[in-house]
Order: C-alpha cells, then structure tokens, then sequence
C-alpha cells in the first residue's frame, strides 16, 4: 500500500490526472519520485495519439503543432513551465545568488518570463508541427528520460533552499530506489531510441548527457543548488532540445 501511496502522491503533485487523496505523509513520498517519470510516459501517449490524429486525418502542420505543444502543459497542469519562467526571470537579473533565489520564490511575473514562455511554445509548436509520426515513440522516450534525470537530481544534488518542497521530496525519497529505478528508465529511452532511429539515438544521449552535466553547472553556480523551479526549468529544457534533436536528425539522416 505505501507504493501504491507513493504513486499517488507523485501523480497527485505532477499532473492534473485525477487520483485518490492520501495523506501526504514522509512515509508515503518515500518512493513518489520513481513513478515521477511514468507521469512522462502518459505525456508520450498522448503526443504519439494525437500524432497518429493528425497523419490520419492530415491535420495542417500549424494546428499539428499548437495542439502537441499544449498536451503537456494540460496533462502537468504546467507546473514544469511555472518553474522555467521563475528560473528565466531569476537567470535575467544578473544578481546574486540570495537575490535569485527570492526572484524564484517572488509569484509575480517578469518580462523574461513572458518573453521566455511564449518563446518556448512558439519553438514546441513548430517542432511538434514537424515531427513525423513514425518518430513518436522516441518522443516517448523523451518526456521519461527528463523526469528520471530530474528524479536523480533530485536525491543527489545538492538544495539551494533548505525546507522547500523539492527538498522535502528530497530528505523523504529512498535514494538507492531513486537511483535504481532512474537507471532502468533511461536503459528503457536508451533502447527505444535505438530500435527507432538508431543514428538519431546517439544524438539523443549525448544531448542528454550534457545537459544533465549543464543542469548541475549552471545549478550550483547560479543558485547554490537545485530547487523546485530549477527543476522544472530543467524538464522543459531537455525535452524541448531532445523533441529538435530528433525532428532534426530525422530530416539528415
């Protein structure tokens, strides 16, 4: 029952799918971020659904794409965007460390933020316009391996902000199941890109090794660690660069 709790909780936090209440005890988050990811693989789903709509019903490339880049945020409830706005304001500052973690925390909305998220949308639609549907399941892959990353951050990284909610997750999480099931997610993303466009594959992970090494870098240096904003800023990031890496490397090789 404690993982079937744990499910919940993660589900009930990082997305807007309907699910039971628990209570939202330690003992209960102890294994919530390693169903975090499966959050990804519903996101996936979708995409690869409403993707195989368009092919069938030959939907113009312009709606295509505004419908698959706001899937994800209707399935999140945009909580990953919320925290990638928070960080653009926050990196835009050009202040220090202190003064930028009270710019993530600040609920008002900056011009770089605005700036930021219409830019990103503008970029996911045209992208999502562009991916064929053959290469679905490899998007698949995309939204699990930016969760499992951020899981894995998550337990080991250090925390800019010491009794917030990523850091509760954090203190709660069993690490050594955090870690093993993070390495099966991306043993699973690693194999469907491979059967699904082997030379595109490798694009895919060292786009997803770098940035995961990024991620760190700017994290530490910028913020003194990782917080809940950060992370979300994180997710959006790696699947946007994986979703071009993958129409890209369909379209030269």
């Amino acid at each position: 029952m404690r993982v079937i709790r744990s499910f919940v909780i993660a589900f009930s936090t990082y997305s807007r799918i309907p699910m039971p209440q628990v209570e939202w005890s330690d003992e209960n988050r102890k294994y919530s971020m390693c169903f975090f990811p499966l959050i990804g693989a519903v996101i996936g789903l979708i995409l690869w659904g409403w993707l195989c709509l368009c092919d069938t019903l030959k939907v113009g490339i312009l709606l295509k794409g505004a419908v698959g880049a706001i899937i994800p945020l209707l399935v999140t409830g945009g909580i990953h965007m919320d925290g990638f706005m928070d960080t653009s304001d926050a990196m835009a500052s050009w202040q220090p460390k202190e003064r930028r973690l009270e710019i993530l925390k600040d609920s008002h909305t900056g011009a770089f933020a605005v700036i930021g998220c219409a830019g990103y949308l503008l970029l996911s639609a045209a992208v999502y316009g562009e991916m064929p549907v053959q290469s679905a399941p490899m998007l698949m892959g995309v939204f699990v391996i930016s969760r499992a990353l951020s899981a894995l951050a998550l337990a080991f990284f250090k925390s800019a902000r010491p009794g917030g909610m990523m850091d509760g997750f954090a203190r709660t999480a069993h690490r050594r199941m955090v870690s093993i099931t993070a390495a099966v997610y991306a043993v699973f993303c690693a194999v469907l890109w491979v059967m699904c466009g082997r030379g595109i594959a490798v694009g895919c992970l060292a786009a997803t090794a770098a940035y995961f090494a990024y991620y760190r870098h700017m994290a530490y240096k910028n913020f003194g660690g990782v917080t809940g904003d950060l992370a979300g800023w994180f997710v959006q990031i790696t699947e946007l660069a994986l979703a071009v890496v993958i129409v890209l490397g369909g379209k030269i090789l």
